[in-house]
């Protein structure tokens, strides 16, 4: 898929991968909306790439039926859905049920509900890209956090099953799976478990997501160290397992 001229939303573009994200699509030539539950930090970075700010709470389906109907009545046929914004929840089976229901809401049900509202659209015009922002926990788990790593494997499988289930309809599916980015969701844990193969800058990240655009490829690892631990998962479980409880142990004493 190429960029120039088409129309290109973002959620949680106010700050972090969605910021580079919407810089980097206004730069390549695209029409880009800016939504965030941050409508100040949307419309700021709006102004700065000549593109459009509308506010989405990403945790309420109405909100994101509600920017996809102005983005197509104001801006233009969505081209390209950029499902970014996420959360962060750390700790394990201790975690409450309001804050599992939450990053639920945010990691895994924005994306169904975006999908429900937009893909008929999509298949409707015989195209349509959708990125979704998922995390290299969601293809390895994350030791300390339990519920991030859960949700983030349960939206790669919904973006699985969405690639599988429209490819024949003209549908294209990202799935974004970086380790440890410099952004607000890292900031005082920089010497976690995710960092263990270094912190890219948000810059890189969103160069790598359109190389796969691009391509028209599925898995976007930013971190290419991510894809041998992948196979090595796949290859042999247990002795994975056994590696991933020795590093459970170093960073969550």
């Amino acid at each position: 898929m190429k960029l120039s001229g088409k129309t290109v939303v973002v959620t949680g573009a106010a700050s972090g991968i969605g910021k580079s994200l919407a810089q980097r699509f206004s730069s390549d030539g695209a029409k880009v909306v800016c939504a965030d539950i941050d409508e100040p930090g949307a419309h700021s970075l709006a102004s700065e790439i000549g593109g459009h700010a509308f506010f989405c709470d990403v945790s309420n389906e109405s909100s994101i039926s509600d920017l996809i109907e102005a983005t197509e009545d104001q801006v233009g046929t969505i081209d390209l859905f950029c499902g970014n914004a996420g959360v962060l929840t750390l700790g394990g089976v201790d975690v409450p049920d309001d804050e599992w229901d939450r990053i639920w809401k945010i990691n895994v049900m924005s994306h169904v509900w975006t999908a429900r509202h937009l893909i008929p659209r999509m298949t409707a015009r015989g195209s349509g890209y959708i990125l979704i922002t998922a995390s290299a926990a969601g293809l390895l788990n994350q030791p300390g956090a339990a519920p991030y790593a859960v949700t983030k494997h349960a939206a790669i499988g919904f973006a699985e099953w969405v690639a599988l289930t429209y490819r024949d309809q003209g549908i294209r599916v990202s799935v974004l799976c970086p380790q440890a980015v410099r952004t607000d969701m890292i900031r005082g844990h920089e010497d976690s478990v995710a960092a263990i193969d270094g912190i890219l800058e948000p810059q890189e990240v969103a160069s790598a997501c359109v190389e796969a655009i691009t391509e028209e490829r599925f898995l976007v690892l930013p971190h290419e160290q991510v894809m041998d631990y992948f196979q090595f998962k796949a290859v042999n479980y247990d002795r994975w397992i056994d590696g991933m409880s020795k590093i459970n142990q170093k960073f969550n004493r």
